[in-house]
């Protein structure tokens, strides 16, 4: 017997527009599509998101919630020494098995681009939600842009594969690892 509550109608409706996005691209997300898809009435679907943008705002607010709470753990599971930081980014960036990453990006990936379609404020909370990482990494305790670059190596990285440029093989995953865990090494 599941004892798993049923998710709230909320993220019923969230996880069908997000599914609408991924599967049909930003014009098949429409008010009625994802109001068919979450198994209810366009009037159910109106009481929770008036509009098409309340529906992209509250799907990349809680995009922007999970990057947050997935780069805390991330970061509490390191080793308090300078570094943490971008040692936790270098983590979440290569360090995940290749078919997490890719459902990740792929999440992530539909939301931005749909929101970025429909209208690129819509992106503030991700933005927000970035912006403090970046203070995090300029706090780190390492040198001046040594935890940038990781950062900046992962969200290329991430670019690539929403945009279907490259994805990196396991091989090279390992080498691209080891090359930017050489500016966690502590300088003498």
């Amino acid at each position: 017997m599941d004892d798993t509550p049923p998710p709230s109608v909320r993220t019923r409706i969230l996880d069908a527009a997000e599914a609408l996005v991924r599967g049909r691209g930003v014009n098949g997300l429409t008010l009625d599509a994802a109001a068919h898809a979450a198994g209810m009435s366009k009037g159910g679907l109106l009481y929770h998101f008036a509009s098409k943008e309340a529906l992209l705002d509250a799907l990349l607010k809680r995009l922007a919630a999970f990057i947050q709470e997935d780069f805390e753990a991330g970061v509490a599971a390191e080793t308090q020494a300078p570094g943490r930081v971008a040692r936790a980014m270098l983590t979440w960036s290569l360090g995940l098995p290749r078919d997490q990453t890719n459902e990740r990006c792929d999440r992530a990936a539909a939301v931005f681009l749909a929101a970025f379609h429909h209208d690129p404020a819509l992106l503030g909370p991700v933005r927000q939600q970035m912006a403090r990482m970046r203070q995090a990494v300029a706090a780190d305790g390492l040198p001046p842009g040594h935890g940038m670059a990781i950062m900046a190596a992962g969200d290329g990285l991430f670019m690539a594969r929403i945009f279907g440029l490259y994805t990196l093989e396991p091989d090279e995953r390992l080498t691209v690892h080891t090359a930017l865990s050489t500016l966690l090494e502590p300088r003498p």
